[in-house]
């Protein structure tokens, strides 16, 4: 056990007690642990698109996990310092007010973030020791047997490279601090207002009614694998339109790390173990397993997925026609399924995976729009938006990424196929 010094846990997006390696190690080498969330001001920034960076169904969630996340701590007699504050700012501040000796945080690759993290080491004493954990894989990035510039490009290749080398790692639990830890800091009031964001009434027809937080996680997880036992048809219904069970909705908890991939992995295992293990159950774990896959890719391929050309050799020229952008955001378009997805989001901060396909196909395919236009407004109105899983469908999609055939989806045949009767269409238009 460290004893010359105290420890600070950066929160940013593992926004949980359970299965937290940060947390976890914090704790275990060390005896006074605080920890620190941030609401970010250059998260809530207007983007050279004209969207907010985070809107304001995103922000709910989030004010609420975090708040979840006090009351978590505080039962493990850990104080969590909540700020409106840009993390440079507060954290060596911080750092000097409760001897802190070392930090822990989640690993975290992307342009911004690293340049958050690098301006905040750059004000810090340089005593400090910065230990990262890499706790939103599945697939722990240690143990997978290749070099990152090796990782298959192609999908399929991953998945079975993956699943036939690497196994997923136990869940780690930290211990209860001593009563002494908790000084009892305050929580302030954080509002969508306080973040520049307006206040709203949830839509009664979202498909995502649920709160943020760890305990909201954790009831939907088993009300959906145990309860209702709802895993065993999932791959019947995931491709559903309409309600709250045809998909799991695990990844808004996914995205901001108050449900670990691991936590979800293992639960799964025990439904196989004393249920039934079936296509439903495997194929909860494949979708994990595109979501690890986006996260290697961008691990590989760094900020070209954020370029006009992704990580493709294309040299394509995309439009920026205004009228199509704002047509396509409205639910304005010649595609009446097109436009109830995009109606939909606009009003509740969800939409399904597979609206998700059609609307950026119409948008990059049929409009031949910059995706990254439409990229940025997701990133904006989706409650589950995750910067690797959002970026790597959209190049994707728009073909610039790693499908092999480059497909466009045919949004009359989609509807046609998933909305024979409309009822998904008449709700929202």
């Amino acid at each position: 056990m460290n004893t010359k010094g105290n420890a600070l846990v950066w929160f940013t997006n593992n926004l949980r007690v359970g299965d937290n390696n940060a947390l976890f190690e914090a704790c275990s080498n060390h005896k006074k642990v605080v920890g620190l969330y941030c609401f970010d001001p250059k998260h809530f920034i207007t983007t050279r698109f004209g969207f907010k960076k985070t809107g304001k169904y995103r922000a709910q969630f989030l004010i609420e996990t975090v708040y979840d996340l006090y009351e978590q701590l505080e039962a493990l007699n850990i104080p969590l310092i909540i700020r409106y504050e840009h993390p440079e700012n507060c954290i060596p501040e911080l750092c000097s007010e409760h001897a802190v000796s070392a930090i822990y945080k989640l690993h975290e690759w992307m342009f911004e973030e690293t340049q958050t993290e690098q301006a905040v080491i750059d004000r810090l004493d340089s005593s400090i020791e910065i230990i990262k954990s890499s706790d939103q894989f599945l697939y722990h990035p240690d143990d997978i047997p290749v070099a990152l510039t090796d990782i298959p490009e192609v999908f399929t290749d991953f998945r079975k490279y993956i699943e036939k080398d690497v196994m997923v790692r136990p869940i780690a639990l930290p211990k209860r601090m001593p009563v002494g830890n908790n000084f009892k800091v305050a929580r302030p009031t954080i509002t969508p207002d306080t973040l520049g964001l307006p206040d709203f009434i949830p839509h009664p027809n979202s498909a995502f009614p649920f709160k943020g937080g760890e305990n909201a996680a954790l009831d939907r997880l088993h009300y959906y694998i145990f309860k209702s036992e709802k895993l065993k048809s999932y791959k019947t219904t995931r491709n559903g339109l309409i309600g709250i069970d045809y998909s799991t909705k695990f990844s808004p908890w996914l995205a901001n790390g108050s449900l670990s991939p691991r936590t979800l992995y293992h639960r799964i295992k025990l439904f196989e173990k004393h249920v039934v293990k079936n296509q439903s159950t495997y194929w909860l774990i494949f979708e994990l397993l595109w979501r690890d896959y986006f996260k290697y890719i961008s691990l590989k391929h760094g900020n070209k997925i954020f370029h006009g050309n992704g990580i493709s050799a294309s040299n394509k020229q995309w439009d920026i026609d205004s009228n199509l952008v704002k047509a396509w955001i409205d639910g304005a378009t010649s595609s009446d399924f097109v436009n109830a997805n995009m109606k939909e989001l606009k009003q509740t901060g969800w939409m399904s995976n597979r609206g998700r396909q059609n609307v950026a196909s119409y948008f990059s395919k049929e409009l031949n729009l910059d995706w990254r236009i439409g990229a940025a407004y997701f990133e904006s109105l989706l409650i589950d938006y995750d910067v690797h899983s959002n970026y790597g469908n959209w190049l994707y999609t728009a073909g610039i990424g790693n499908d092999p055939r480059n497909r466009k989806f045919n949004v009359d045949l989609q509807a046609n196929r998933y909305d024979p009767s409309g009822t998904y269409r008449k709700l929202w238009l």
